[in-house]
Protein backbone atom coordinates (compact mmCIF):
# COMPACT_ATOMS: atom_id res chain seq x y z
CA UNK A 1 0.00 0.00 0.00
CA UNK A 2 1.19 3.48 -0.88
CA UNK A 3 0.16 6.75 0.76
CA UNK A 4 -0.14 10.27 -0.56
CA UNK A 5 -0.68 13.56 1.24
CA UNK A 6 -0.65 17.17 0.09
CA UNK A 7 -1.76 20.54 1.42
CA UNK A 8 -2.47 23.72 -0.46
CA UNK A 9 -3.80 27.20 0.30
CA UNK A 10 -6.35 28.72 -2.03
CA UNK A 11 -6.35 32.53 -1.83
CA UNK A 12 -10.13 32.59 -1.92
CA UNK A 13 -12.68 32.46 0.87
CA UNK A 14 -14.13 29.14 2.00
CA UNK A 15 -17.56 30.13 0.69
CA UNK A 16 -16.14 30.94 -2.75
CA UNK A 17 -14.07 27.74 -2.90
CA UNK A 18 -16.90 25.44 -1.87
CA UNK A 19 -19.31 27.12 -4.29
CA UNK A 20 -16.83 26.78 -7.17
CA UNK A 21 -16.11 23.18 -6.21
CA UNK A 22 -19.39 22.03 -7.75
CA UNK A 23 -18.32 23.56 -11.07
CA UNK A 24 -14.77 22.19 -11.05
CA UNK A 25 -15.39 19.86 -13.99
CA UNK A 26 -15.08 20.05 -16.86
CA UNK A 27 -12.02 22.25 -17.09
CA UNK A 28 -9.33 22.35 -19.74
CA UNK A 29 -6.55 21.26 -17.40
CA UNK A 30 -8.34 18.06 -16.34
CA UNK A 31 -9.58 16.51 -19.60
CA UNK A 32 -9.43 13.02 -18.09
CA UNK A 33 -12.66 13.77 -16.18
CA UNK A 34 -15.23 13.54 -18.97
CA UNK A 35 -18.52 13.43 -17.03
CA UNK A 36 -19.92 14.14 -13.55
CA UNK A 37 -23.37 12.84 -12.59
CA UNK A 38 -25.17 13.71 -9.35
CA UNK A 39 -26.71 10.54 -7.91
CA UNK A 40 -28.10 12.04 -4.73
CA UNK A 41 -28.12 15.39 -2.94
CA UNK A 42 -29.98 16.37 0.19
CA UNK A 43 -29.71 18.61 3.24
CA UNK A 44 -29.98 17.03 6.68
CA UNK A 45 -32.90 18.92 8.27
CA UNK A 46 -31.42 18.60 11.77
CA UNK A 47 -27.78 19.54 11.12
CA UNK A 48 -28.01 21.58 7.90
CA UNK A 49 -25.25 19.42 6.40
CA UNK A 50 -25.40 19.06 2.61
CA UNK A 51 -24.70 15.47 1.56
CA UNK A 52 -23.94 14.70 -2.08
CA UNK A 53 -23.12 11.55 -4.00
CA UNK A 54 -21.69 11.84 -7.50
CA UNK A 55 -20.35 9.51 -10.19
CA UNK A 56 -17.25 10.66 -12.08
CA UNK A 57 -16.40 9.15 -15.45
CA UNK A 58 -12.71 9.33 -16.29
CA UNK A 59 -10.60 8.50 -19.33
CA UNK A 60 -7.41 6.71 -18.35
CA UNK A 61 -4.23 7.42 -20.25
CA UNK A 62 -1.97 4.61 -19.12
CA UNK A 63 0.65 2.34 -20.69
CA UNK A 64 -0.70 -0.79 -22.36
CA UNK A 65 0.91 -3.03 -19.72
CA UNK A 66 -0.85 -1.23 -16.88
CA UNK A 67 -4.16 -1.20 -18.77
CA UNK A 68 -3.79 -4.94 -19.29
CA UNK A 69 -3.51 -5.44 -15.53
CA UNK A 70 -6.48 -3.12 -14.95
CA UNK A 71 -8.79 -4.86 -17.39
CA UNK A 72 -7.94 -3.15 -20.66
CA UNK A 73 -10.59 -0.41 -20.60
CA UNK A 74 -9.66 3.26 -20.85
CA UNK A 75 -12.88 4.31 -19.09
CA UNK A 76 -13.10 4.22 -15.32
CA UNK A 77 -15.72 5.23 -12.77
CA UNK A 78 -15.25 6.87 -9.40
CA UNK A 79 -17.80 7.28 -6.60
CA UNK A 80 -17.61 10.55 -4.70
CA UNK A 81 -19.44 11.31 -1.47
CA UNK A 82 -19.26 14.65 0.29
CA UNK A 83 -20.49 16.46 3.37
CA UNK A 84 -20.60 20.23 3.52
CA UNK A 85 -21.16 21.60 7.02
CA UNK A 86 -22.01 25.32 6.91
CA UNK A 87 -21.77 25.64 10.70
CA UNK A 88 -18.21 24.34 11.08
CA UNK A 89 -17.34 25.59 7.57
CA UNK A 90 -15.85 22.29 6.47
CA UNK A 91 -16.28 20.37 3.23
CA UNK A 92 -15.17 16.73 3.29
CA UNK A 93 -15.06 14.73 0.08
CA UNK A 94 -14.27 11.02 -0.24
CA UNK A 95 -13.70 9.15 -3.47
CA UNK A 96 -13.18 5.50 -4.32
CA UNK A 97 -12.68 3.84 -7.65
CA UNK A 98 -15.50 1.56 -8.76
CA UNK A 99 -13.73 0.20 -11.82
CA UNK A 100 -11.33 -2.72 -11.23
CA UNK A 101 -11.59 -2.24 -7.47
CA UNK A 102 -10.83 -5.96 -7.03
CA UNK A 103 -7.50 -5.30 -8.73
CA UNK A 104 -6.59 -1.86 -7.41
CA UNK A 105 -8.23 0.39 -4.82
CA UNK A 106 -7.67 4.12 -4.47
CA UNK A 107 -9.33 5.81 -1.51
CA UNK A 108 -9.03 9.57 -1.36
CA UNK A 109 -10.15 12.07 1.27
CA UNK A 110 -10.12 15.81 0.67
CA UNK A 111 -11.06 18.58 3.12
CA UNK A 112 -11.62 22.29 2.61
CA UNK A 113 -11.60 24.44 5.75
CA UNK A 114 -11.11 28.09 6.59
CA UNK A 115 -7.36 28.63 6.86
CA UNK A 116 -6.50 28.92 10.58
CA UNK A 117 -3.97 31.72 9.95
CA UNK A 118 -5.96 33.61 7.30
CA UNK A 119 -9.73 33.70 7.43
CA UNK A 120 -9.94 34.96 3.84
CA UNK A 121 -8.18 31.86 2.48
CA UNK A 122 -9.04 28.16 2.32
CA UNK A 123 -6.87 25.28 3.53
CA UNK A 124 -6.98 22.21 1.29
CA UNK A 125 -5.77 18.82 2.58
CA UNK A 126 -5.64 15.78 0.31
CA UNK A 127 -4.87 12.23 1.40
CA UNK A 128 -4.99 8.94 -0.50
CA UNK A 129 -4.26 5.26 -0.01
CA UNK A 130 -3.39 3.13 -3.03
CA UNK A 131 -3.38 -0.66 -2.75
CA UNK A 132 -3.00 -3.37 -5.38
CA UNK A 133 -5.14 -6.47 -4.95
CA UNK A 134 -3.87 -10.01 -4.48
CA UNK A 135 -4.32 -10.71 -8.20
CA UNK A 136 -1.36 -8.42 -8.81
CA UNK A 137 0.84 -9.82 -6.06
CA UNK A 138 3.85 -10.28 -8.37
CA UNK A 139 3.52 -6.78 -9.76
CA UNK A 140 1.84 -4.95 -6.87
CA UNK A 141 4.83 -2.76 -6.05
CA UNK A 142 5.23 -1.66 -9.70
CA UNK A 143 1.51 -0.94 -10.13
CA UNK A 144 1.26 0.94 -6.81
CA UNK A 145 4.35 3.03 -7.59
CA UNK A 146 3.02 3.83 -11.06
CA UNK A 147 -0.42 4.76 -9.72
CA UNK A 148 1.08 6.87 -6.93
CA UNK A 149 3.13 8.84 -9.45
CA UNK A 150 0.10 9.32 -11.70
CA UNK A 151 -2.04 10.29 -8.72
CA UNK A 152 0.54 12.86 -7.59
CA UNK A 153 0.77 14.31 -11.12
CA UNK A 154 -3.02 14.42 -11.53
CA UNK A 155 -3.42 16.01 -8.09
CA UNK A 156 -1.07 18.85 -9.05
CA UNK A 157 -2.86 19.35 -12.37
CA UNK A 158 -6.21 19.19 -10.57
CA UNK A 159 -5.22 21.95 -8.15
CA UNK A 160 -4.00 24.11 -11.03
CA UNK A 161 -7.23 23.47 -12.89
CA UNK A 162 -9.29 24.40 -9.86
CA UNK A 163 -7.30 27.62 -9.49
CA UNK A 164 -8.35 28.45 -13.05
CA UNK A 165 -12.00 27.78 -12.17
CA UNK A 166 -11.70 29.97 -9.07
CA UNK A 167 -10.20 32.83 -11.08
CA UNK A 168 -13.06 32.59 -13.58
CA UNK A 169 -15.56 32.71 -10.72
CA UNK A 170 -13.76 35.73 -9.27
CA UNK A 171 -13.80 37.53 -12.63
CA UNK A 172 -17.51 36.76 -13.08
CA UNK A 173 -18.24 37.99 -9.55
CA UNK A 174 -16.35 41.25 -10.11
CA UNK A 175 -18.10 41.78 -13.43
CA UNK A 176 -21.50 41.16 -11.85
CA UNK A 177 -20.66 43.62 -9.06
CA UNK A 178 -19.56 46.25 -11.58
CA UNK A 179 -22.75 45.76 -13.60
CA UNK A 180 -24.88 46.04 -10.46
CA UNK A 181 -23.13 49.27 -9.44
CA UNK A 182 -23.65 50.63 -12.95
CA UNK A 183 -27.33 49.71 -12.82
CA UNK A 184 -27.72 51.33 -9.39
CA UNK A 185 -26.12 54.56 -10.63
CA UNK A 186 -28.36 54.56 -13.71
CA UNK A 187 -31.41 54.00 -11.51
CA UNK A 188 -30.47 56.86 -9.18
CA UNK A 189 -29.81 59.14 -12.16
CA UNK A 190 -33.11 58.22 -13.81
CA UNK A 191 -35.01 58.73 -10.54
CA UNK A 192 -33.39 62.15 -10.04
CA UNK A 193 -34.20 63.15 -13.64
CA UNK A 194 -37.82 62.06 -13.21
CA UNK A 195 -38.09 64.01 -9.97
CA UNK A 196 -36.67 67.17 -11.58
CA UNK A 197 -38.99 66.83 -14.54
CA UNK A 198 -42.04 66.70 -12.28
CA UNK A 199 -41.11 70.02 -10.60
Amino acid sequence: MKFFQATHTFDHSWAQVTAANWMKYPNEQCPHVIAVDVLDRHVDPETGVLRTERLLTCNQNAPALVLKFLGGSTLSYVRETSELDPKTMKLTMKTQNLSMCNVLTINETVTYTVHPQDGSSTLFIQEAQIAAGSALSRFSSYVEDFCLTRFRDNAAVGRAGFETVLEKFKAARLEATAQLEKLEKATVSATASAANASL
